[in-house]
């Protein structure tokens, strides 16, 4: 088993992932303000960085300016282009205390920034300036998560490497607190009834995506992936074989694939089982949607000829 490959069970650390997602929150809202919109949202989520999830470079006024959660000391890093910085531990503390040193530490640099304090994407939200429930903080978790993220990051990496169509960046989005790529056929999507707006605009157009979500209650953490408009099908293709691992399931209430994440973890070689359920599940809904690979994949004949033998 490859140490890079940390475990994560979900029991073991709920509370800490739901108070990191409150976090991430926070500072993603801050990305999301200062930042232009770009298509399906690309300008909101964070990234993989060498010591946890940074916004990368963002800009106020005259300056740019970055945020970093760092899983290896275990601080908020916020680092401008004059120089200046600023430190907060990451610590147990509220959702509303984070919030509001964070809010501090940024008028303490000369920044008045301003978001919509209500979560996203969460049942029950409750806004960030009143909540005190969640406020767990386990060191080792928030590194263990971290350190999976770095190894299926050089991975999902490589899978978007594949593909020279339209593909998103390898994105950690902090609404639905999971890892993504997502390719695109090119063509529109038809318009989905009764969409919000993130949806209608994160779904304007064919997409496979790929992806790590992190857990529930109700499932271990696991890879996903989804082809979007479903074509008739797609749930097949296990059943024919055509998808790997065989550890791979399909969801008809979620129109989702999914590989539990410890499938991955505990498998000889878990960067080719990662690979192998992306590229399998990619071309069952390429194929069956009729996308034209020929023309959107840089190894279309070599990966096909892989694929078949």
């Amino acid at each position: 088993m490859s140490n890079a490959w940390p475990e994560l069970k979900f029991s073991e650390w709920q509370d800490t992932l739901a108070t990191l997602h409150m976090w991430t929150q926070v500072v993603g809202k801050i990305r999301l303000r200062q930042t232009p919109l770009v298509n399906h949202w690309w300008n909101v989520p964070l990234y993989i960085s060498a010591r946890g999830l940074t916004t990368s470079a963002m800009p106020y006024k005259d300056r740019i300016f970055e945020i970093e959660f760092d899983f290896l000391e275990h601080e908020l890093l916020i680092k401008c282009s004059d120089g200046s910085t600023t430190t907060l531990a990451l610590r147990p503390q509220s959702v509303a205390d984070f919030y509001a040193e964070v809010m501090s530490a940024l008028r303490n640099l000369d920044m008045e920034i301003k978001i919509w304090t209500m979560p996203v994407e969460v049942p029950n939200p409750v806004r960030f300036t009143d909540d005190h429930e969640h406020k767990s903080y386990d060191r080792e978790y928030a590194n263990r998560f971290w350190r999976a993220l770095v190894a299926m990051d050089e991975v999902l990496k490589e899978f978007r490497a594949r593909f020279v169509g339209k593909v998103s960046p390898v994105h950690f989005f902090w609404g639905s607190f999971d890892l993504a790529v997502t390719r695109f056929s090119g063509r529109p999507a038809p318009p989905r009834e009764n969409a919000d707006v993130i949806t209608r605009e994160a779904y304007s157009h064919e997409v496979i995506s790929h992806g790590f979500w992190p857990g529930n209650k109700d499932m271990e953490a696991a890879f996903y992936s989804y082809t979007a408009p479903e074509p008739a099908g797609l749930a097949d293709t296990i059943s024919q074989g055509k998808i790997l691992p065989p550890q791979t399931f399909y969801s008809s209430e979620l129109k989702e694939f999914f590989l539990p994440y410890d499938d991955v973890r505990e498998s000889a070689s878990p960067e080719k089982t990662l690979i192998d359920f992306c590229q399998t599940t990619y071309e069952a809904g390429a194929n069956l949607a009729n996308w034209d690979r020929a023309s959107l994949e840089r190894y279309f004949s070599t990966v096909r000829k892989k694929s078949q033998g």
